[in-house]
């Protein structure tokens, strides 16, 4: 059984969401955890390991759950494969936030788990975000793109992490015509995923990153029951799958 830990916020969320249920459609027996706060940065993350805080809503397998947990817990309980994480979306393309803290939150995972650990590559903003914190880029998308890419390749050579290329990916995906028309978005408020394709190319992307599926041949079929008259397009998952294949195989 391949195992996973996510030590995120709303973005991790959004990204393990579906990940559960595309690698089992891939033949992966799988576990899906994900530690969420809401907007928690890596400095939080670190105050959090300090303080042995139980300030986690515990997510498994994309589901939440009515559990809190601290990350210390998490970890002596069970064994995980995997673990990633990632800055706060509004510090990402700001390379000073990222230091001490993800140094030593490494030190301290690699300390207490044998898991490949992986950085997760968050996503720039719509170029209309309203979200509060886009003035720190000049509200300009491409601004914030360039430079949290900037920011997580640095960090990611200097600790000899994996990453996985989700804002890429996302940047790609806004490029194709069904999404670049405007009609259709990728976000469902200007930074978080939409529930149904955005999420669905997150999970994608971790699981070509984690696992090594092959987005094109995964099966798995997106729903949303909570939001009324969300289904999926075939049209759309294959051109997502595609785009997903050709940035995770690194095109």
């Amino acid at each position: 059984m391949l195992r996973i830990l996510a030590i995120g916020n709303s973005f991790s969320t959004d990204a393990t969401w579906f990940l559960h249920d595309i690698l089992t459609a891939s033949g992966v027996e799988n576990r899906v955890v994900n530690l969420y706060i809401g907007g928690c940065s890596l400095e939080r993350h670190w105050q959090n390991i300090e303080q042995n805080r139980r300030d986690y809503q515990y997510q498994l397998n994309g589901r939440q759950t009515d559990r809190y947990v601290s990350i210390e817990e998490v970890l002596s309980e069970e064994s995980f494969d995997v673990i990633v994480t990632h800055q706060a979306s509004h510090d990402s393309g700001w390379e000073c936030t990222y230091e001490p803290f993800l140094g030593l939150i490494l030190k301290y995972l690699r300390e207490h788990s044998e898991a490949r650990i992986f950085l997760n590559e968050t996503w720039a903003y719509e170029a209309d975000s309203p979200h509060p914190n886009f003035m720190r880029y000049d509200r300009n998308q491409v601004r914030m793109f360039t430079a949290l890419r900037a920011a997580y390749e640095k960090e990611a050579e200097k600790y000899s992490l994996s990453l996985i290329r989700s804002g890429e990916a996302i940047q790609r995906i806004r490029k194709l015509p069904v999404f670049a028309s405007g009609d259709l978005r990728i976000t469902r408020d200007g930074f978080h995923m939409s529930y149904l394709y955005g999420r669905y190319a997150l999970a994608l992307m971790w699981a070509a990153a984690i696992a090594g599926i092959d987005a094109r041949e995964n099966s798995f079929i997106p729903s949303v029951d909570f939001v009324q008259g969300m289904t999926a397009d075939d049209e759309i998952l294959t051109v997502i799958k595609e785009t997903v294949a050709e940035k995770s195989q690194g095109s």
